[in-house]
Formats: structure tokens, sequence, C-alpha cells
């Protein structure tokens, strides 16, 4: 006992003196930097991960605001023996994003594209600058950037130099290496250096660009250089490009410092060449009956010069019945100066493939529906077809294009042969797969296993000529097997090539050379080993909190920030803010440190977690979004739960927290306090004390009720009504909109459907879930069950007209209630107004509206009911147009909490407002469409502007016709 008390003092009298080293390295990096410098439990543990399998954690995080920032921090870090890690979008598969010591992370000032020359087709970058933004830039001119990754829309040019990153067009344009023009680094010894080719200035016989020996080393080993590296292999990525250096190869320093993975310098500004893209492009998709036999077609293919020959089998394909028949596909993409021209050369491949059959796609939006089937894969392969957890690790080996097809059936037997599963698929025209395997990485047995197989398979790579990486690097997972790959006296020369750029080894150590073994650091290795006591149900993880957590892998879907117009919801509080803490995979990061208990420390307790998730507005967008569907909507309230237990809660939880039964109580005084509420002083008053926002108003009660009106004179009329479907009087029809209730009665009646209501009240308990009252929102959800079990019975529909109500019972119901067979019945009940009318009354005849629309899918019905029969109803009404996608930012209690003013009105207008503006400013007829509360008022104060219902703008439709009686508004 004496022994280990005086081990325990010892190990606090070091983590004692840890803590003094930091403070002292924070206290220097702060007088010396002018960007910020955060050494926060939060911002270290954002940065614990990448996307790979990998963990370690840094002291502190630094965003350099320009090239001086990042040489003091150099200087700095240098001065305390710290390592450094340069960091982009963190979508690094192999773990070079990670590190101890120092990450400058270069996404939040280091980013922008400095300038764009279309007649040099040249463009001067900043690290941190997201590839889609130059593309963007370039575009505006007929250009663009060659490599593409499917993370374009986050990934950074820093970390595509550093990585070598490739993309599905590097069979027409390459790989970031070869459309590098000059690179600008510091070294962590503290040289500004300037990288470029040949022999002049930049090149390696320039004392200015080349590190000291360089030349020497080169001249040394040239027989190695010309016969070490393998041939005839697009995508060989793996180690360094030293024999780029050969006089033959133009001494190109620039081209050899890509992919070196952070090891030898810091990147600072790139100037890259751009390349004429194909106004009109064209989409050949052929089926064959296995990945194999797609493989075994693609050299055929490479002659006729398409832009891109990406495979994939059914595994990975939602609804592979729309493709052409077949068990896999090539996506061959081909360009011309006219659509016909594109088509014509699709044609030629499809005629040229020996296939099952295929397919022209020439619309531009099936080809994006395509591609973006392609570019989730990488998220969507995380998951089996069973549920089993799939993981990276040898995510992107690359053989020659001929050599392909006997690969995949030799890697398929080595799968076998070591009893694990993974689906093939990515650049087949490069001869680059992507795979994510069934590996159990939380167990000893299991990662034991994974080092068997990646040895195994390091040595099927090599047999087949191929590299180890073909696009995401080494990193940790593979530098360990290089020696395989080049043999010992190359690997060696890495060695020697990385001390003469930094002899102190500081810049990302354990990558490349002297590397950490493939079995450490792992990030599942922190979890608890055995499932925590929680909520909910957690269905497709087994119930296992950690397990959904684990969902995230990293790939940063959600960080993109750039107003994109698309139908995507995910992430609005990251599109508003730039904050990495924002964003889906940043919560989910802090949830795992939070399991993990070693950077953050106080569990279920934490603050970290707390803040984070408090601008999370739980549109449940990532559910949907999110490539493999982690649900932070629901991880909040989860945390909330337990976050709040046995403590006092923040003021509005107690009031918008409990709105319904607030509501309740206040429906027969409707007119008082509504005058009361135009009261200034009175209102301030109310706003302070309830926790609402102070440049709110607040919503104007109903005079009625819904169903009050209900049972004043439809309910009598319908008294005996039980075939048809059952309306849901959510508490927002019933309390702040009973138009749109009246409304929904009066289409849903005129379609001839005879509508009842429950015998009682109901609610869905949407907002205790939302602010983590579960035990409360249990208790509502059983009442609801009771009162609804007749018409649970008698198996009747449950329409249900507030997006957000119909989410709740469709997915936390259930979800919460798992041990109840009646949540699920309820759940399954659950229809949209116009899901109703579709299944109910197919052949009813909306009235013809026949005007313009404008406004926002709601984003619970993107993420979970889906908008397909809305948009058919729409159609049939005469309503054109398209909804923007993304958040109104309101979402219920959100926007009205002091403190997510700003938050909410910068959602609203990333693509809500604008949308409405230009609508008005078009000459106004368009109809604005809000099928959610939250919506209606949001652009009501915002804008101005009245937002309907659908179910309001169609009973308008059957008044103007003649076919209805009218709607008391």
């Amino acid at each position: 006992m004496a022994g280990l008390a005086r081990d325990l003092a010892g190990l606090a009298r070091d983590l004692a003196g840890l803590e003094r080293d930091r403070g002292a390295l924070e206290r220097d990096l702060r007088a010396a930097l002018r960007g910020e410098v955060d050494f926060t439990s939060a911002a270290r543990a954002l940065m614990t991960m990448d996307a790979s399998n990998y963990r370690r954690v840094p002291d502190g995080v630094v965003a350099p605001r320009d090239a001086d920032d990042v040489a003091a921090a150099l200087a700095v870090c240098r001065g305390h023996e710290v390592p450094v890690v340069a960091r982009g979008a963190g979508t690094s598969i192999a773990g070079q994003a990670t590190g101890t010591g120092v990450v400058l992370d270069f996404t939040r000032h280091m980013n922008a594209v400095v300038d764009v020359d279309p007649r040099s087709r040249t463009a001067v970058v900043q690290p941190g600058a997201v590839l889609d933004t130059l593309r963007a830039a370039a575009g505006a001119h007929g250009l663009t950037f060659g490599p593409d990754p499917s993370t374009h829309s986050r990934c950074t040019l820093g970390g595509m130099i550093g990585n070598n990153a490739c993309g599905s067009h590097s069979v027409a344009w390459g790989t970031t290496a070869d459309n590098v023009h000059g690179l600008s680094v510091v070294t962590y010894g503290g040289r500004r250096l300037r990288l470029g080719r040949g022999g002049g200035s930049g090149g390696l016989e320039d004392p200015g660009s080349a590190p000291t020996g360089l030349r020497e080393l080169v001249d040394r080993h040239l027989a190695l250089l010309r016969t070490g590296f393998p041939q005839g292999l697009p995508r060989r990525i793996s180690g360094y490009a030293l024999d780029a250096l050969l006089p033959e190869n133009g001494a190109d320093l620039a081209r050899a410092f890509c992919g070196s993975e952070g090891t030898l310098a810091v990147l600072t500004e790139a100037t890259v060449r751009l390349v004429e893209s194909p106004p009109h492009r064209a989409l050949a998709v052929i089926g064959y009956a296995d990945e194999s036999a797609a493989a075994d077609a693609t050299p055929g293919l490479l002659p006729l010069r398409p832009l891109t020959v990406e495979g994939m089998a059914a595994d990975l394909v939602p609804e592979p019945d729309a493709l052409p028949r077949g068990g896999a596909w090539l996506f061959v993409e081909t360009g011309g100066a006219t659509a016909a021209e594109a088509r014509t050369h699709a044609e030629e491949v499809l005629r040229a493939a020996d296939a099952l059959d295929g397919a022209v796609v020439t619309d531009p939006a099936g080809q994006r529906a395509l591609w973006r089937v392609r570019e989730d894969a990488a998220g969507t392969a995380t998951r089996m077809p069973d549920g089993t957890e799939a993981w990276p690790g040898w995510e992107d080996c690359a053989v020659p294009p001929a050599r392909l097809g006997s690969y995949l059936r030799d890697f398929r037997r080595l799968l076998a042969q070591h009893g694990l599963r993974g689906t093939p698929y990515g650049h087949f025209g490069d001869g680059c797969i992507h795979v994510r395997i069934d590996f159990d990485l939380l167990s000893p047995p299991g990662v034991r296993r994974f080092r068997d197989f990646s040895e195994d398979l390091a040595g099927l790579v090599v047999a087949h000529g191929g590299s180890l990486s073909g696009e995401h690097g080494d990193g940790q997972a593979r530098a360990e097997l290089l020696p395989r790959m080049y043999g010992d006296e190359l690997v060696g020369l890495f060695g020697r090539f990385k001390d003469l750029w930094d002899p102190a080894g500081g810049l990302n150590p354990g990558m490349l050379v002297r590397p950490a073994r493939l079995d450490e650091n792992l990030r599942f290795a922190v979890l608890p080993g055995t499932p925590v006591d929680v909520e909910f149900g957690y269905p497709q993880d087994g119930g296992d909190f950690a397990g959904a957590v684990r969902r995230c892998v990293g790939v940063a879907k959600c960080r993109v920030a750039d107003g994109s117009p698309g139908p995507d919801v995910m992430c609005p509080s990251f599109r508003a803010t730039g904050a990495e803490q924002h964003s889906t995979r940043g919560r989910a990061r802090l949830l795992h440190e939070m399991l993990a208990g070693e950077v953050v420390t106080d569990g279920w307790r934490s603050r970290e977690v707390r803040d984070a998730l408090d601008l999370c507005l739980s549109c449940k967008g990532c559910r949907s979004d999110c490539p493999v569907g982690v649900d932070m909507a629901t991880y909040k309230a989860e945390f909330l739960h337990h976050h709040y237990a046995g403590r006092r809660r923040p003021a509005a939880h107690y009031t918008m927290g409990r709105l319904p039964q607030w509501l309740r109580a206040a429906a027969p005084y409707a007119p008082a306090l509504n005058a009361a509420a135009r009261i200034p002083p009175l209102a301030a008053l109310v706003k302070r004390l309830s926790g609402v926002a102070p440049e709110r108003d607040l919503p104007v009660l109903a005079r009625r009720t819904f169903t009050s009106w209900w049972r004043g004179g439809e309910g009598a009329v319908r008294e005996g009504a039980v075939d048809g479907p059952v309306l849901w009087p959510d508490t927002f029809t019933e309390h702040l909109s009973p138009s749109v209730g009246r409304a929904a009665v009066a289409v849903l009646q005129a379609a001839g459907l005879e509508v009842s209501l429950p015998p009682g009240p109901v609610c869905c308990g949407l907002t205790y879930v939302s602010t983590g009252q579960l035990d409360r929102a249990r208790t509502v959800m059983r009442r609801a069950l009771d009162t609804m079990a007749p018409a649970l019975d008698r198996g009747a529909p449950v329409v249900v007209l507030e997006p957000s109500c119909a989410a709740t019972l469709r997915t936390d119901l259930p979800e919460l209630l798992h041990e109840d067979p009646r949540a699920r019945s309820l759940a399954d009940s659950v229809r949209t107004f116009a899901g109703a009318l579709e299944e109910y009354a197919p052949s009813w005849t909306p009235p013809r509206v026949d005007r313009p629309v404008v406004g926002q899918t709601h984003c619970h019905q993107h993420a979970i009911l889906g908008d397909a029969p809305e948009r058919r109803l729409r159609d049939r009404a005469g309503l054109t147009g398209e909804l923007s996608g993304g958040c109104c930012g309101l979402a219920g209690n959100f926007g009205f909490e002091r403190g997510h003013y700003a938050v909410s009105v910068a959602c609203a207008e990333d693509r809500l407002l604008p949308s409405v503006r230009a609508a008005v400013a078009a000459g106004g007829a368009a109809v604005v469409l809000a099928d959610g509360f939250s919506c209606r008022t949001q652009l009501e104060q915002l804008a101005g502007r009245r937002g309907r219902h659908l179910a309001e703008v169609l009973a308008e439709g059957l008044e103007a016709e003649g076919l209805g009686e009218g709607v008391d508004r």
C-alpha cells in the first residue's frame, strides 16, 4: 500500500508539472501570436481525432492569422520542445491529423483563395482554403482544380497537399502533386522556403529553397531513387516522393513535398494549376455482375479518355433497382463542349463496355443524385447491412488498373480467410480501392486480428505491384508497413530525408518515418467497456450510447458552410458560426471524450459538452444528411436529461420546455394575456423571467382553440366517423394556429375522408424531449397512447399537421418508450397531411392554385418524414417552384431562448430569408409555404411575411372554386 501511495503521489507530481509546462507554453504562445490560442479542455477534445481509427490528445490549439504567426508558433514550440501538427478539415483517414503537442488549425483564418489568374491558369491559396471555394472561384473562368476528393465541400488545400489527395477525376487530371506549381513553407527550425521545380528559384539548387544537404542526398542515391519505386502505378501515394527530385523528373521540390503529411514543414501558401472544366458532362452508368467484373472491364475504357471511372457494388447503393441491371456498376463521366458531344462520348463508352446493362444520364440533377451516393460511401460503408460497425485502416490501397480485377478477387479471399467483411468501391480507373472492414477494434483479440490482416494485406498489395496508400496517405495506419513496399534501404533514406528538413523531429512525429505501431493509439480503447445507463433505446446501436457516438467517423459532411442552396439541413449552427464545436462532428467528439473521461473529466455534468450542445437546434438534419445517421438531437436530449438530473434547470426549460401545460392553462384567458403581452414593460418582464430572448415578440394565443371549434360545430357533424383518419391536435395547432387545423379539416373532408379527433387531449412530448425532460416526456407520451388506444386498435391513420410533432411521434416516441409496443404502433400510423391525402384519397383532385411557391422544407420533414407526397400534391395543385433546404433557425424553443437570437437569425439568413426576399423582389406573387409553426413565426418576425401551411393554401383554393365552406381565420 505504501508503494502504491508513493506511485500515486509521483503521478500527481508529474501531472502537476505537465500542467505547469502547458501553462507556460500557452502564455508564451499568447504573447507571440495575433491568432487564437486555446488550451481549454473543449478545444483539446475537439482535436483528438480525425476520420481515422486513431486518437491522440494535444496540449492546445493555435489558429494562426498569417505566415508570421506560423513562424512565431513554431519558434515557441521549438523552445518548449513541443511537437506541432498542421490540420485542415480533419478528414484524414490514416491518423496523420491527430497528434500531441500543438495543433495548428488553418480553417479559421488562413483560409482564403488569394488570387485566380485565368491567363496562366493558376491560383494562389492559403492552406485552410476549402476546395469547393477554389472551384467556385475558378469556375467563373471556366476552370477548375482537377483533384476532387469526395470531401470536396470541406477538405482544405493544405490537407490535400499534405496527403497528395486525388479524387474521382484523377483519371483525367492527376493527383494534387500533378497540379501544384509552387509552395511557401516554414520549417520547424524556422526557415522560410519557397519550393518549386528545377534548378532555378525554388528548385533543388536554390539555397533559399532546398534544405541543406538535400542535393547531396539525392546525388548519392541516384540508383536507388531510380529503381526503388514501383512503376506504372497512377496512385502511388505511400512514403516520400523522392523520385520527384531526380534530374530527369525536373528536380521538383514542390512535388516531393506533396504527400509528406506535415512531417517536413508547415505550408503557408500554395500556387496551384487549374484546368479547363468541360461545360457539359454526361454519365454512363454500366452494370456488371460484381465489382471484380467491373474492375476487369475498366482498362478497356481508359483509352477513351473519360473524366472518371468509379466503381460501386449494390451493398452501398440505397436503391439499386433504379440503376441498370447488375450487382456492381461503373460510373463513367465524360465531358464535351456541348451537351450532345458529352452524350456522344458517354454512348461510345457504353458501346465499348462489356456489360450486363447500361444507361447514359445527361440530366444534371440525376447526375448529382448518383454522385451523392458515391460521395457518401465513405460514411455509409461504416455500417454493414446488418448494422455491424466497419472501420477504415485499409481505405485506399492502389494497384495498377490492369491488375485490379485479380487483386479484388484475392482481396475477397483474404477477407474470408480472416473472417472479415467489407465492401470495396472507389477509383477503379486508377486502381484505387476504398473499403471499410468490420474489424473488432474494441477487444484485444479483435485488435490482434486487425494487425494480422493488415500485415497480410500489405503483402498482397505489394505482390500485385501496388501502393499501401493510393490517396489518403500512410499516417499511423500503414507507415509501419512501408518496409514491405519499399525495403529497408529506401525507408532508411526516407528517414534521412525527414531529418534534413526537421532534425529536431518536431513536426508530426510518428508519421511516415519512425512510426507508431498501427495498433497503438486506437480511439476506441478509452471508451467504457460496458454500455452506460441511458434513456433512449438506440435501436440501431444495440442500445449502446457509446456505439451511437461511435457512428461519427469524422468525414465532416456537417462542416459545409458555403451557403449552398441544396436540400440538406445539416448543420445549421455550424453554417452560422463556422466553429468546430457547433458541428455535428464536434459535438460527437466531445461526447466521445466525455465517455473517455481523460480530457473531459466530469461526465454528464460536463460544461464543455453542455456549451457545445447549447447551439444544437435539434433539427434532426444530421439524422438524414450525415452519411452514418448521427442523431445529435437525440444525443442532446439524452445529455440534458442526465446533466440536469437533481439540479436546477435554465428558466426556458420550465417555460418553453413545458409549453403544452402552460398553454392549456392560459387558454381561457387568451384575450387578456394577448393584451398584456402588448404592454412593453410587462412583456419585457415576462421574457426576462421566462428565459425568452428580449428581441422576440411573444406569440399570440388563439382566442378559440382548435378542439373547441371542433366540438362547437364540426364534431357534431362527424360524431359517428370512425373509419377515416384521426387528426392529431398538436399543441401549436390547438393553441397558436388553429386556422391550420380548420383548413386541414376542410380539405380532408373535401377529399371524402371521414375525419375524427382523439377523445381527449394528446401531446407528442416534443418540448419535453428537446429540453431533456425525459421522465416528463414519457409520462406525456403514455397518456397520449392511452388516449389513442381505440384508434390504434382499429388501425386508423393519424394525420399530424406539425412536422416537428410528426417526427417526434415517428422517432422519439418508440425510441423513448421502446418497451411499449403501442409506441411503435402509433409511430407507424403517423401520416403527414399530404401523405394521408395521397394514400387514402388517391383519386381526389385538389383545387388549382396555379401560383409559384417559396419557403423552406421543414427540417424535421426533410430529416424524418420525407417530402415526396408534398411535392406531388403541390404539383397537382399547380404550385410551382422549389422550397429551399436548411433550417429556419427558430426550431421550437431554440430561437426564443435568451442568447440564441443571433444564431437563430443567421440560420434564417442562410437560405430561407434570401429566397423569400428574392421572390418578393420578383413581383410578390409567390405563396410563402411553411408547414411548421416555428417557420411561420420566424418569417413573420424577421421578414414581415405571413407563411401558410399547405392545408391553408388548398382550403383557400377550394373556397375560390366554390367547393369549400370557407375557413374562419
